[in-house]
């Protein structure tokens, strides 16, 4: 059990193929285990809820082909007030962090870009590796991501599956964010 009172944390996200929600539902796992109680909704969802009744928030956010999907800065500049109020974080999902020298907050391109173009501070950030499901994607975006994966070498066979995430990462993560400050 984690030292301080349970607190009521939200973790709201963004995804594109699916992935992200499994890392938001073993973030929640985990903070569950240290006594807290937990909320995992898509955004849009998020955006229905009164947030204030959460002591932690946490966004989360996959990458398709170098960018956020755009509901996630709209999220963040519509909450931000709430977000600088509280114990708050934001972790990114993409493939790129598959690679050693980009799956840091420090060294992840997209983070940091995506940092850049928004004036939330979040106390606590977080990069995972995404999963390469290629027979799940269509036509175009399999072309797409097997030219970036030849381009970055990484695996182009279309009938790869490839789960890149470090859940020991992700565990890591979830017990920052239950130990961030008040």
């Amino acid at each position: 059990m984690t030292h301080l009172a349970p607190q009521h944390i939200l973790i709201a996200y963004s995804t594109t193929d699916g992935h992200t929600p499994r890392i938001c539902a073993r973030l929640q796992q985990v903070m569950l285990s240290l006594g807290h109680e937990v909320t995992v909704l898509p955004l849009a969802q998020a955006n229905a809820h009164d947030l204030g009744a959460y002591q932690r928030l946490v966004i989360g956010a996959s990458i398709r082909y170098g960018h956020h999907q755009p509901e996630v800065a709209q999220f963040i500049a519509k909450h931000q007030a709430l977000l600088e109020s509280r114990p708050s974080a934001f972790f990114t999902v993409n493939i790129v962090a598959r690679k050693p020298q980009k799956n840091t907050p420090a060294t992840n391109p997209y983070l940091i870009k995506f940092l850049r173009t928004i004036t939330w501070k979040p106390a606590l950030t977080g990069v995972f590796a995404g999963k390469l499901d290629y027979p799940k994607y269509g036509a175009l975006d399999r072309l797409m991501i097997r030219f970036i994966m030849l381009i970055t070498d990484g695996p182009t066979d279309p009938k790869t599956v490839v789960e890149f995430t470090n859940w020991d990462t992700v565990d890591a993560f979830a017990r920052e964010v239950c130990a961030l400050p008040r």
